[in-house]
This record gives C-alpha cells, sequence and structure tokens, in this order.
C-alpha cells in the first residue's frame, strides 16, 4: 500500500515529517496491476536501487518464503512484506510502521479510523493544503495510460485529504478484485509474483511525467505561499490592524515616547493618519502651520511603509543640515526597529543603492541627491522597490533650479512606478490645485496650532495687532514701556533691547535678520545694554559652551561669541561652521541661550520655536519679504508643551508701511522647468532618453503631459507651444553632442528612437550641470595630456565647482603669496590651467593687465589654492583667517567641492577614457568630506562621528571600522568621555553598516586596484594617456 519515494523515478513512498517526527506513507500503489512483458525492462540486472544490494530480490526471496505457509493469505503476506521492505529503507523507524500493520489487520474498523485520524491530526494544514494542490495539477496532466494511473492514485490520494476516516478503509477496498468475495482468492493466486507487480509499478512511475520541482520544494512553497498570503491580506486590508499604534507594533509607539516624549497624537495627526486615501495607498498632500506636527505624520506614514509592506522609503529635505538631523533622529528607530538609515547628502550616498533581502532602506537624501538615486533605481530597473517617497516643504517645487530637480524627480516616479505612493507636505502652499492635478493627489489641511499665535506690528514706539477685520491691517495694541536714554536710542532705534527684555532669560527670543553682518551686531547690540544679572542665569552651562566652542575652533573662539554667550546669546547663520551651528542649537533647545540673532534660512531649517519671534526687517537681502517667507518665520513662535501662546513682531519703518499688507495671498508655486534651462528641461530630455523612459519625440510629449509645467502650459511663451519647447531642446542636445538622432519641422511626429551618447550618459549620471559638461570633459582630456601628481593641487582644481567662482572675489596678495608658495612642478598647474604666473604678479603690484584672461578660471584657481591649505593645515579656522574668509563660507566652499568630486567620479566611471581618475578621486573624495588627518577618515565615516569624537575613539584604541564594529558598548560608554549609552550603541551599529558597505565597494573596486598601484608607483604613467 505504499509508493517508495525517488529523487526521480521508480517506486515512491510520500513522506511528510509530522510534529512528533514521524514518517506518514501516504499515496499506494496498486500490486495488483498485471506486468506487461512486451515492455522493455527498463532496470536490466540491477533491479535495486542502489549497487549493492538489490532490493527487488529480497522481495521476492521474502514473498516466497511467507507464502510456503499456506495458512497465510496473499493480503497478509502483502503487508508483511511491505512492512520487512520499510524496515529496509527506514530501519529506525521499523517499530513504529510494524505495529502500524499489526494493528491495522486485526483491529475494526473502528480501530482503523482512529488510526487514521492520529496520522493526520499530525499533518499541518499547509501540508492538506499540498495534496490539494497536487490533486488539481495531476488532473490537468492526464494524458496517457500510464499518466492516468498515476492520477487516480494521486486523485485517491487526495480524497483521503479531504477524508480523513476513509483513507486506510478505501486502500483495503482498492487492494480487492472488483469481483464478487468468492473469486478474490483464485485471482490472487493467478496475479504476478509481488516482484513482478513492484517492478511493473516502477516502471509506470518512471515512464510517468514527474514535476521538474521537487515535492519538498513544491510543499515549502505551499506554506509559505499560505503565509504570504494571509501576511499581504491583513496588511492591505485597510479593515485589518497588525499593531495596537496604527497598525504598527506598540514598540513603535513606546520609541516615540522614550526618544520624542510624545504621549498621544493631535486629533488632526489622528483623523489624517485614518484618511481613506492613506488607506488606499493613495498620493497624498497635506498643509498645516509650521510647528503644527506634520514631520510626525510622515514619519508614522515612513515606519507603516517599512516595517508593514517591507518596501524601501525615500525621504527628501531641503538642507544637508536637516538630512544630517533627521538622519540622527531616526537612526535610533532603525537600530530598534531593525531597518537601515542611509544619508544622502554631499558626497554620501551610494548609486544604485545596495539591495538587500532582509532590512529595508530608509534614504534620506537632499533634493539633488534623491535625484540621483531614483535616476539609479530606474535604471536597474528597481524603482518599484520603493514603496514610499515624502517631499518636506513641498513648496519648494516653485523655487528655482532646485524646485526644477524635484518637479523632475517626482515626475520620473510618476511615470515610471505605479506602485510607490507619495506624500508632500508643506505649512505654505496656496495653487493646490495644480499640484493635486501634477501628483494625482488627495489634499487635507488644518489650520491647527499647538499654541496660539498673536502677530504684531510695531512702528516706532507702538505695537500694533495684526487684525484682518480693520482697515488697514492691524489695530492699535500697546506702547512700549522701556525708558531710552539718548544714547541708547542712538544705538537701539528699533527698540530691539525694549522688546527682548520683555521675555528672555525666562523665555526664549529669535530675531530674524535681513543679513548675516546684521546678525553679529544685533546679538552684540543686545548683550552690550543687559544688565549683568543675566550672566548669573545658567552661568556654567554657559561656561561649557564657550569651552565646546574653543574645542571646535582648535583653540579659537569667535570674538563675537565669546562676547555674547555669557549674557545666553548668540548668533546663527551660514558664516558659522557645522559644528558650531550644532553646539550653539543644543544650547538654545536645552535653555542655556535665550536668545539667537539669526537669518531666515533658520526658519527653513531645524525646529527651534520661541516664545517671540521678532522680525528686524521686511527685507531679506535687498528682497521685501514674500508672504511664504514671512509665515515660515513667524510659525516658530509658541513652543508646544513649555508657552500658552506665541508672539511674533514684525518691525516696520514708516516708509514701509504701505507695503505690509496682511490680507495678501500666499504665493502660488509654479514650475521652473523653463526658467532653468540647463538644470531643467535640457536636464530632463538627456535623462528621459539616457533611462530609457522616453526615447522618441512622441513619448517626450507624452511624459512632459506629466509634469507640473504640462499642468501649467500657461507659463509657456505665446509664441511657442509645449511641443515647440520639446523639440528646440531636443535639437539643442544633439547639437552638444549629447543626444543622436534627428529631429525636424517634418518629422518631429514621428517615431524614429533618439539614444544618448557617451559623454550624455556620463553628464546625467554624475549629475553635472548641462551647462559645464563639455568644458569638465575638455578640461579631463587636457589632464590627461600631463596630469601634474607631485602633489593633489591638480586635482583640486579640477574638483572645485564651478558655481562657486561666481562669489569668489580674490585678494590678489593673498593669491601672490600663496602662488610663491608653490614648487616649480605646482606652478605648472596654474600655467596648464590658463593663469600664467606674470598675471596674478601685475594683479597684486596694481599694474595693467594687456592679456586677456578668463576671469572664472582665475577664480577657481584661487579656491583651489583654499581647498589645498584645508587639506594640508585640515584647521578651517586657520584657513579662513589666511584667505580673509568666513569659516562658513570656507566650510560651504568644502562641502561643495566634495560633492562636485563625487559627481567626477560618477562622471569618469562611465568614460573609459578616463579611467585613471577614478582611482585618484575615490580618495580625494574622501579627504574633501571630512577634511581630517588620513588616519581619522574610516571613523569619520559612522554616522554620528565628527572629527572630536574620531579623535577620542582613535586615541582609545579604536582606530578602524572593524574595531568599532566589534566594541563593546558598554566598554565605549566607559573609555569615551561624554559618550551616553544610545549614542554607543548607534556608533557600534553604524560602524557594522558602514563596514559592510566598504566590503561590498572594496569588491566592486577589485578590477582597479592594478590601477592605484600602478599610479602610486609610476607617476609618468599618466602623462602617457
Amino acid at each position: 500500500m505504499i509508493r517508495v519515494n525517488r529523487r526521480r523515478s521508480g517506486v515512491c513512498i510520500n513522506q511528510s515529517t509530522s510534529n512528533r517526527k514521524r514518517r506518514v506513507l501516504m499515496a499506494p500503489v496498486s500490486f495488483l496491476q498485471g506486468s506487461n512483458d512486451s515492455e522493455e525492462d527498463m532496470f536490466g540486472d540491477y533491479d535495486s536501487f542502489y549497487g549493492n544490494d538489490s532490493l527487488i530480490a529480497q522481495v521476492d526471496d521474502i514473498e516466497h518464503k511467507y507464502l510456503q505457509d499456506k495458512n497465510i493469505d496473499v493480503k497478509a503476506a502483502g503487508e508483511v512484506v511491505l512492512g520487512n521492505l520499510q524496515s529496509e529503507v527506514h530501519q529506525k523507524e521499523q517499530d513504529n510502521f510494524s505495529g502500524a500493520c499489526q494493528k491495522h489487520d486485526s483491529d475494526p474498523p473502528d480501530g482503523n479510523q482512529e488510526l487514521t485520524e492520529s496520522i493526520f491530526n499530525d499533518l499541518p494544514s499547509s501540508q492538506l493544503l499540498y495534496f490539494e494542490k497536487m490533486n488539481e495539477l495531476s488532473s490537468a496532466s492526464r494524458t496517457s495510460p500510464v499518466s492516468k494511473g498515476r492520477d487516480e492514485r494521486v486523485n485517491s490520494s487526495s480524497d483521503k485529504v479531504r477524508d480523513p476516516l476513509s483513507f486506510y478503509a478505501g486502500a483495503e477496498r482498492r487492494s480487492r478484485p472488483t469481483d464478487s468475495s468468492s473469486h478474490s482468492k483464485p485471482a490472487l493466486c493467478k496475479a504476478e509474483s509481488l516482484k513482478d507487480h513492484l517492478k511493473s509499478a516502477m516502471t509506470g512511475n518512471a515512464r510517468a511525467q514527474t514535476l521538474q520541482v521537487s515535492k519538498t520544494k513544491q510543499l515549502k512553497e505551499a506554506v509559505l505561499s499560505e503565509e504570504i498570503f494571509v501576511a499581504r491580506k491583513a496588511i492591505e486590508s485597510p479593515s485589518v490592524d497588525i499593531g495596537p499604534f496604527y497598525r504598527l507594533p506598540s514598540k513603535v509607539k513606546d520609541l516615540f515616547r522614550q526618544l520624542r516624549g510624545i504621549e498621544t497624537l493631535y486629533e488632526w495627526q489622528h483623523d489624517c493618519l485614518t484618511l481613506e486615501s492613506l488607506q488606499q495607498r493613495k498620493n497624498l498632500i497635506y498643509s498645516l502651520p509650521t510647528s503644527g506636527g506634520k514631520t510626525l505624520v510622515a514619519e508614522i506614514i515612513i515606519l507603516q511603509e517599512l516595517l508593514c509592506r517591507q518596501k524601501d522609503v525615500l525621504m527628501i529635505l531641503p538642507y544637508v543640515a536637516i538630512v544630517q538631523e533627521k538622519v540622527r533622529g531616526l537612526s535610533s528607530f532603525g537600530i530598534e526597529l531593525g531597518f537601515l538609515v542611509e544619508e544622502y547628502a554631499g558626497s554620501k550616498g551610494r548609486f544604485p543603492p545596495i539591495k538587500r533581502r532582509v532590512k529595508k532602506s530608509l534614504y534620506i537624501a537632499t533634493i539633488e541627491k534623491g535625484h540621483a538615486l531614483v535616476n539609479s533605481l530606474i535604471e536597474t530597473e528597481r524603482i518599484d522597490d520603493l514603496g514610499l517617497v515624502v517631499v518636506d516643504e513641498l513648496h519648494m517645487l516653485g523655487e528655482g533650479s532646485r524646485g526644477a530637480i524635484l518637479e523632475i524627480t517626482l515626475a520620473k516616479i510618476l511615470y515610471t512606478s505605479k506602485t510607490t505612493q507619495i506624500i508632500g507636505m508643506s505649512a505654505t502652499l496656496n495653487n493646490v490645485g495644480d499640484l493635486q492635478k501634477f501628483l494625482q493627489a488627495e489634499y487635507y489641511t488644518n489650520n491647527f496650532r499647538p499654541v496660539d499665535l498673536k502677530e504684531y506690528i510695531k512702528i516706532r514706539d507702538t505695537i500694533y495687532a495684526v487684525d484682518s477685520k480693520s482697515e488697514n491691517g492691524f489695530a492699535f495694541s500697546r506702547l512700549l514701556n522701556f525708558k531710552y536714554s539718548s544714547n541708547l536710542e542712538r544705538a537701539d532705534p528699533d527698540h530691539i533691547i525694549a522688546l527682548v527684555t520683555e521675555v528672555i532669560p525666562k523665555y526664549s527670543c529669535l530675531i530674524f535678520c535681513p543679513t548675516k553682518k546684521s546678525c553679529e551686531n544685533v546679538a552684540s547690540l543686545v548683550c552690550k545694554y543687559l544688565k549683568k544679572e543675566f550672566r548669573a542665569h545658567k552661568e556654567r552651562e554657559k561656561e561649557d559652551l564657550i569651552k565646546n566652542l574653543k574645542s571646535i575652533g582648535n583653540g579659537t573662539v569667535c570674538p563675537v561669541l565669546k562676547q555674547t554667550v555669557p549674557f545666553g546669546i548668540a548668533y546663527h547663520h551660514s558664516g558659522l561652521t557645522n559644528d558650531e551651528r550644532k553646539s550653539i542649537e543644543e544650547a538654545y533647545s536645552s535653555g542655556v541661550l535665550c536668545l539667537l540673532a539669526c537669518t531666515a534660512t533658520l526658519a527653513a531649517g531645524v525646529n527651534l520655536p520661541a516664545r517671540r519671534v521678532i522680525l528686524r526687517s521686511p527685507y531679506i537681502g535687498n528682497d521685501f519679504l514674500k508672504k511664504n517667507q514671512y509665515k515660515q518665520m513667524i510659525g516658530r513662535a509658541g513652543r508646544a508643551g513649555i508657552d500658552s501662546a506665541g508672539e511674533s513682531i514684525l518691525i516696520v519703518q514708516e516708509k514701509d508701511k504701505h507695503l505690509v499688507i496682511f490680507t495678501n495671498p500666499l504665493e502660488n508655486c509654479y514650475s521652473n522647468l523653463l526658467l532653468e534651462l540647463t538644470k531643467g528641461m535640457q536636464s530632463l530630455l538627456l535623462s528621459l532618453v539616457g533611462l530609457k523612459i522616453a526615447v522618441t519625440y512622441e513619448e517626450v510629449d507624452n511624459f512632459m503631459c506629466c509634469t507640473l509645467l504640462g499642468v501649467q502650459q500657461q507659463l509657456l511663451p505665446k509664441e511657442k507651444s509645449l511641443s515647440e519647447v520639446i523639440k528646440d531642446g531636443l535639437e539643442n542636445l544633439i547639437e552638444k553632442g549629447l543626444l543622436k538622432g534627428t529631429i525636424s519641422e517634418k518629422d518631429h511626429n514621428s517615431k524614429s528612437a533618439l539614444t544618448i551618447t557617451p559623454l550624455g550618459k556620463a553628464t546625467y549620471k554624475s549629475s553635472i550641470d548641462l551647462a559645464y559638461c563639455n568644458l569638465l570633459y575638455r578640461e579631463l582630456r587636457k589632464g590627461l595630456e600631463g596630469l601634474v601628481l607631485e602633489s593633489n593641487l591638480h586635482l583640486l582644481y579640477l574638483s572645485t565647482p564651478y558655481d562657486m567662482t561666481f562669489t569668489c572675489s580674490p585678494d590678489w596678495m593673498i593669491y601672490f603669496r600663496q602662488f610663491n608658495q608653490l614648487s616649480a612642478a605646482e606652478r605648472k598647474v596654474a600655467d596648464i590651467v590658463g593663469v600664467p604666473e606674470s598675471f596674478i604678479t601685475k594683479k597684486a603690484s596694481g599694474q595693467a593687465i594687456r592679456k586677456n584672461v578668463d576671469n572664472a578660471v582665475v577664480n577657481r584657481l584661487y579656491l583651489t589654492f583654499v581647498l589645498y591649505s584645508l587639506l594640508k593645515e585640515t584647521n578651517i579656522w586657520s584657513v579662513s583667517e589666511k584667505f580673509n574668509m568666513s569659516r562658513g563660507y570656507v566650510q560651504n566652499l568644502l562641502s561643495s567641492a566634495a560633492s562636485f568630486a563625487s559627481c567626477l567620479l560618477h562622471f569618469c566611471e562611465e568614460l573609459e577614457e578616463f579611467w585613471v581618475y577614478k582611482a585618484l578621486l575615490t580618495e580625494l573624495t574622501k579627504q574633501l568630506t571630512y577634511c581630517v588627518k588620513a588616519e581619522l577618515i574610516p571613523l569619520m565615516e559612522v554616522a554620528g562621528v565628527l572629527e572630536a569624537r574620531a579623535k577620542q575613539l582613535y586615541n582609545a584604541g579604536y582606530k578602524t571600522l572593524a574595531h568599532l564594529a566589534n566594541a563593546n558598548p558598554e566598554t565605549l560608554v566607559r573609555m569615551i568621555e561624554h559618550l551616553s549609552r544610545r549614542q554607543a550603541k548607534q556608533i557600534v551599529s553604524s560602524a557594522k553598516y558602514a563596514g559592510s558597505v566598504a566590503n561590498t565597494e572594496l569588491c566592486l573596486n577589485k578590477k582597479y586596484r592594478t590601477s592605484v598601484t600602478n599610479l602610486a608607483i609610476y607617476p609618468t604613467l599618466m602623462l602617457r594617456y
């Protein structure tokens, strides 16, 4: 009654492991089937399953031995023989099987039913499902007598699965002939020997069509399919929760409480998270005032995607500082919940990202890096791995070249992936209809603020409350109550001291200033006239802050900060280094500092709320304040959980009063694809062809209709249609040598395909501005003819970003001094790039210059000198003093150069002729990214480790990523000063991740190792290419 299961063919025993590790024999073989003598003996002289012992011969001998006893009927003999056969195949299960057979012989039908029930109780439901699947498969392949007989056996087995109680009873019925019981014994006696029947069954099974996949594998797949089906049903069904906290595990709620101090959600947050559109995975735009809690909603949606749907997520943020802050904030969630947080900003980020089997990734990126990431996913056909894209500050779609890049990114996602959900949020949106149409999104809005905001305007010494019902938009509130001396009146005509002393030091205050210099002047002014009692407030913490700033500046502290910090006052703008800004922000958040004089960038950056926000002027630089900018700034007023209300005061001069109209609507968000041609329209067209999203004119035209520009075609010039704009853009790319093909008036609607050139491919994959791609190519070619390898000065010049040259104004005496400090070989670099020594000398001495020299090249070389000094000294403070530049500008130059070097590296990777640059640019990019001594670079690749921490770790003996990855967090806490346990765990986890990425890159770069070695040993090789 059994089939012995072989890997390919033969007699089959279907086996399944029960929970008690017991074998169950499932599918019977009829031994009464007559053999066909005409059939070829497929087994020849070898009638055993294995070479030494003949199993069929043993069956024959045992049969004859037991048939000698006339009292034993054929049925009993067959069962005893099978018991012996089973003992040969599964020796260790002999007792169990023999006992079952004996019980089958002697027990009444009720006993048979009990045995059958116990056997099937051991089978999991997924295994029963497997036999039903096999029944369906077999019914579809009945094409021959042999296969038909095999199907009948499978069907009979399936019937037993459906009716377990008939398992043995049914087998017994089929083991008897269909004739009457009086003829059964003669029929059995006339039957062929058991050996022949067994051989016949083996022959039938061998000739039968078998499944290509093993049944064990099919069983596993059936179980897995069942589990996946149930899981997906739970996730996709809007009515089924897979966790108590918005379909998330309760651990997520605990983490928000532990790490953020969030106990409950606002009502609007609950309403938004339970929107029907979100449950149906529709795209969504939502808008609330600043500080309303928009980001928390986005983070919960992100966690749902990562943990529930097991998809990767891209979060796009406007600035590098915000990206870094968000990476730090969400890394702890990643460690606790088992997903990766990857930073894509500056020179950081891998394209395409590493594809992982288990852990999913949250990519946190700037606008530019997010675009490059999406390109790489489309190119590798992995865009559907991206389950969700979250865009913060969605209104930036209307802001210059960065808005154009954001529009391109979102349009590509919408066009290439039907499964990726897009969530956009902003505090300042007006023409939402256009954005909804572009993103195919639902819209949710609410006016909720955690604390009330009271808006005021100050003219002279009078405070007016903003009132939309009044005639001019504001109504009288009060007069300032502060006695000004004549000297103080001259020093502070805008009464800033009166306004700030009403709230500090008990409460916090922000003063937004139009320029960076104004920030420093206001901070100095306020502390100059404050009473000495202000110094006593948190005096020790202020001293620690100054020590920290001194450590950051390698022993130097900004004179202004040294004067203002003791009073709890500081300034905040791009002139500070990243480390300085971070220290000041932390001190302000903890209450050590109570007043910040800052620029408008803080409003769009990190979240630093205040009791009172003062706008020093209705101008930003020379431009009048926009309504969007005003709303963002005043949105910082009022701290949830601390203040009962927030206040904003706009200082306006009498002459500007008529310009301030509070009833004006927010500015509309318009496409910038046309205004930013090289970073907008042309860049989009090039990448569409390069990524094969659209390779014909017709396809490009269809894509463009899906962009924000396609929605806002009223922005097009009156004399041109969208089709004509597309045609002009494609022709321009062909002229530049970036595309190949023809577009003419006659056939521009044809389906002739466009192709991308190697230069075009290198340009779009490296995110190089199309305005500079041909110039960059020529400079790299020229470098191959004679690249100076004595130092990295020549490489640094090639890595200096073009767009920084417009903000540079060289000091010619400094230029001359730096040039004279170069070696003879390094001076050749100036000649190669086109800045002769005579030009610099004449400029420094004030002589007239007759020879024309490209100012962009002159400025670029000057910036290269700054970078060269930075890499040698690794001290931003000393370099900024040497070149008479703000340290913030120097750090911005360094960051931009690192990012451009990364782009340049990708550019060279795509062009075979520039293979030599790859080896050199890889290391240079790291040097520019971290600007530290070479031995600290590996440690700086760990998230959250800055230079000061890297030095601590290195001095403590943790000198490589491997050392950190294998470190014990508790040991780190003991050895490293001011390191918390949570930070230690984060450092170890980040080191493990960074190490895995480094190993992957090492494997990918293996083919370049010989090149690196040869270049290091034989620099002259560079001159031959």
